[in-house]
């Protein structure tokens, strides 16, 4: 699995231009047995897993493949370029970061205006995407429109390093973690049969999570996802919302769904019983492809499992390996028991 991960978080796939996981995930399944796939209009991958039995009830497990990123709007005349964030990407965490830049992967550099330049009250307030240029290392305009154009992704410069022995610092971990995971239940027998979803377009609305649950309809849906840890110094109690370390994150309530009761505590029964580590979000924050899962069609009895994950929509998020394991073997064992349900 963690060749899968690292593989995964390498691939630049900004919201609504999916391709290259989609395309890597298909080269796998190519590999595995007892599966079958389509992509829908929008662009998600479903597929069908056979397992040990037929399923009593249908079961929607899913991930998503996009990541946040930026999106260029403007050429200037002086060959820099004005972008927009896509999806929830704070302004402060891009400037001097390096990046890859459409089809062609151009490198690029985002930059601002010089310290030395900066008003008192430029230097006491937040930076604004407004205020940040996009330097590919064009001479002008002229010469950028020659690389460049106005809709083409900005990407994160993949760097995944393992970091104090179980830990992984890279961009893309929300949600190429979820893929990873759902990756290797796939190459796995299960003892019944699933519909595996890896969805486009969850950072800017849960759009591939809307089209595919009503295509899907199914009864019970997991969500695989990554979620923010903010144990770091500084903060105390609740504030830290969940840490590494601690196992699969399963949550109650987010800004967009209040989690189904019975299979909320259904999970943490079921790390008591097999020793997993298990946590809950101590805040209500967030949200993730279950907002739109769960109100599909007639109701959809629906769960998230994340990974808790630092930095979360940052080029440098960090995780723990012993938590993308816990997940999956509560996953498996979840999907297991809300099949064996009467």
């Amino acid at each position: 699995m963690l060749k899968h991960f690292e593989t995964l978080c390498g691939l630049c796939a900004v919201s609504g231009d999916e391709t290259a996981v989609r395309d890597y995930i298909i080269d796998v399944l190519k590999e595995i047995p007892s599966v079958s796939w389509q992509i829908d209009p929008l662009g998600s991958l479903i597929v069908q897993k056979k397992g040990k039995n037929p399923a009593p009830h249908k079961l929607m497990i899913s991930a998503h493949m996009d990541e946040v990123g930026m999106i260029i709007t403007y050429v200037n005349s002086d060959g820099t370029l004005c972008v927009s964030p896509v999806g929830g990407v704070d302004a402060s965490v891009v400037i001097g970061r390096q990046v890859l830049v459409g089809k062609d992967h151009i490198h690029g550099v985002i930059g601002t205006k010089p310290v030395h330049l900066l008003s008192q009250e430029e230097k006491e307030s937040l930076p604004k995407f407004s205020k940040l240029v996009l330097d590919i290392g064009a001479k002008n305009g002229e010469d950028a429109k020659k690389l460049v154009f106005p809709g083409d992704r900005v990407y994160f410069l993949p760097d995944f390093r393992m970091m104090g022995g179980n830990r992984v610092c890279s961009k893309a971990i929300d949600d190429r973690a979820g893929c990873a995971i759902l990756l290797k239940l796939l190459e796995q027998t299960p003892p019944y049969d699933f519909t595996a979803a890896f969805l486009v377009q969850e950072e800017i609305g849960l759009r591939g999570a809307k089209a595919a649950a009503y295509s899907i309809d199914p009864d019970f849906a997991i969500v695989l996802e990554a979620t923010t840890a903010a144990d770091l110094a500084g903060a105390e109690g609740d504030e830290k919302v969940c840490t590494l370390g601690g196992g699969p994150v399963v949550s109650f309530m987010d800004r967009s769904t209040m989690y189904d009761r019975e299979l909320y505590t259904m999970a943490f029964d079921l790390c008591r019983k097999h020793d997993i580590p298990c946590q809950t979000k101590s805040r209500i924050a967030g949200g993730n492809d279950s907002g739109a899962i769960h109100v599909s069609r007639n109701g959809v009895r629906t769960l998230a499992i994340s990974l808790p994950c630092r930095y979360l929509h940052t080029p440098s998020s960090v995780a723990d390996l012993t938590d993308l394991e816990a997940c999956v073997r509560l996953t498996s064992l979840l999907a297991e028991q809300i099949m064996e349900k009467e």
